[in-house]
This record gives C-alpha cells, structure tokens and sequence, in this order.
C-alpha cells in the first residue's frame, strides 16, 4: 500500500466527522437563545426608499400610495399587510392603537390580494392606514426586500428607510422599539 493511499483512507475517514463538526456549529449558531429570528439584516437600511407609484385597493375611495408620499419631511411607518395574512390580522389591533393614540403616519399596502378580501378585512377590523397601496403583483414588495408578511417600515423625514420588522408587531416591540424610534426620528 502506498503512503497517498494510506492518507487517503485516513481522510476517509475524517470526512464524516469534519461534516459532522460543520453541522454542529451552524445548528448550535441556530439554535442559540440569544439570537432573535426576526432580527433579518436588510440592504434596505438608511436607503431611500425606492421608488413606487400604487393606485388604491380597487373599490376603495381616496389615493394609492407612491414614494413621493414617504418625504414629505415626517417620520411614517409602512406596513406591508394582506387578509390571507394570520399574523398580519393578530398585530392589527397594536397598529390601530399606533395611529389613534400615538397620531403617527400609517400607510398599508396592500401585498397580493384580492381587492374584495382586502375590502372585507379592512370592513372588519377597522382602517388605520392613513393611505394605501395595492400591491398586486408583488413587485413593489420585491423592491423593498419584504420576503414575508407582516412586514413594517419606519421611514424617517427624508424618505430613508430606518428600521424593519419582520414579523408581526407586538405590543412589547411597539412600546421598546417602535414608539422610542418614532420619538427620536421625529426630533
């Protein structure tokens, strides 16, 4: 036997477990309490927004939404949102709340839905949004990174994009991070 087969069979052997130890990191890197899953990194921070121009849900009354809307010199959050969404209809009470109490700058749109379920939904549950986009297609969301529902945007005064939140809005998330943002960003 020569010595190249000889190593050979011996990094046979070490193969299964240098596979092993790799699986080990990622998942214990997973697994790690501390580490929070709605915590995603987007390219789209501190960028402006990107431009958009979306008519009304159909059937609705009153103007879409366009990133022109976003800088008008104050801080609105934009919440990506849709009626086949469970998570999106759980946080709708925290963003009614968020508009009526705290008078902040809602906008929706409105992410690959039927104009009459939308219709419906926002029937049931109450409009917070100030204006909204429909977003039929999706593309508008692509542009703006959203990969899931719900998602919500604080835009600052000139139309940058400062926070994401991936998920739904809590009332822990809106009373630790979203009001003192708000807060600051509107100094």
């Amino acid at each position: 036997m020569t010595t190249g087969m000889v190593i050979g069979r011996r990094l046979a052997y070490l193969a299964p477990l240098a596979i092993f130890g790799i699986l080990a990191v990622y998942f214990a890197w997973g697994l790690n309490p501390d580490r929070d899953p709605r915590a995603l990194p987007s390219v789209m921070i501190d960028q402006p927004v990107p431009e958009f121009a979306l008519p009304p849900i159909a059937g609705m009354d009153g103007p879409g939404l366009s990133a022109a809307d976003l800088r008008t010199g104050e801080v609105t959050l934009v919440n990506f949102f849709a009626s086949w969404c469970v998570p999106c209809r759980l946080e709708h009470r925290v963003l009614i709340e968020l508009a009526t109490q705290d008078k902040v700058r809602l906008f929706g749109i409105n992410y690959k839905n039927k104009p009459e379920e939308a219709r419906a939904w926002l029937a049931e549950l109450g409009n917070p949004y100030g204006r909204i986009g429909a977003d039929t297609t999706g593309r508008v969301g692509i542009d703006w990174g959203v990969y899931g529902l719900p998602e919500t945007f604080i835009i600052d005064r000139s139309g940058r994009i400062r926070y994401r939140r991936a998920g739904q809005i809590d009332q822990q998330t809106l009373n630790e991070t979203i009001r003192p943002l708000i807060r600051e960003l509107s100094q």
